[in-house]
């Protein structure tokens, strides 16, 4: 399987690196074209057979978010390319959207790129990959309306992904090298991806990691003990421990939140 792509960076140094790793380690994928510009892109997708954009994020005059419009309507994947920048980024993770940290590692690219060929076999038409695109662009875009906090998270599974209101996460718990999201509607997700990752796209949105194992949603915080080691309660009466390294963390942060 072949894939069509448009590189769109302001840099030409940028540009000129990511076509030589592309044409000397990606086979699958035909760069199409090169722009300098979000409104050049625009152009491009629609007179080309693009089907994949590789976006840098900091561009003058319009940034690469600002094409997120134009490819809700396609059946386009989009991979960005940036700096790094901790709220993208925890923007991007938190939406299941592919991003590659420059200066780009050929491991991340090859990744990358077989993601967005697994993506176009599993629309099996344009109206499907639109659909799936539409999606994940929509979480995204909800995710930067206010860059410090995440409002959607993107849970990938076998066949796509699920798409989850933070607010409907109670807690979430390690399990080996899985995480299981406990919801508020009594229900469990379990996704095959580090605790500490899910730590990283929470932080700063209401939840509290208060031991290795577990990161906790404040709004389902009921009471907590110190009487034989401290305890938490949540709303759903599920009792949890908070490790002694994490205590002041934790008390500093329930004093932050619910000041009087």
């Amino acid at each position: 399987m072949s894939i069509n792509a448009l590189i769109v960076d302001d840099e030409e140094y940028s540009c000129k690196s990511l076509y030589f790793l592309i044409n000397g380690y990606c086979p699958e994928v035909t760069i199409k074209g090169i722009v300098h510009s979000v409104a050049d892109a625009r152009k491009k997708i629609k007179s080309d057979k693009i089907e994949l954009v590789f976006l840098d994020i900091a561009m003058p005059v319009e940034d690469g978010f600002s094409l997120l419009p134009d490819l809700k309507e396609s059946a386009v994947s989009v991979i960005f390319t940036t700096a790094y920048d901790r709220y993208a980024l925890r923007a991007l993770k938190a939406s299941a959207v592919d991003y590659l940290l420059k200066p780009i590692d050929i491991e991340d690219l090859k990744c990358a790129i077989a993601k967005a060929l697994h993506w176009k076999k599993l629309g099996e038409s344009d109206k499907i990959k639109s659909g799936i695109n539409s999606e994940r662009l929509n979480s995204l875009e909800e995710n930067l309306n206010d860059i410090n906090k995440i409002s959607k998270i993107n849970l990938p599974n076998s066949n796509g992904f699920q798409i989850l209101d933070i607010n409907n996460i109670i807690y979430v718990v390690a399990d080996s090298n899985y995480s299981v999201f406990h919801l508020n509607n009594q229900k469990r997700i379990v996704v095959s991806k580090h605790l500490k990752e899910y730590e990283e796209i929470l932080e700063n949105s209401g939840f509290c990691r208060i031991h290795k194992s577990t990161i906790i949603n404040l709004n389902y915080l009921t009471d907590y003990s110190n009487k034989s080691g401290l305890i938490v309660r949540l709303s759903d009466n599920s009792e949890h421990a908070v490790s002694r390294r994490r205590a002041s963390d934790f008390l500093e942060t329930i004093r932050l939140n619910f000041r009087r």
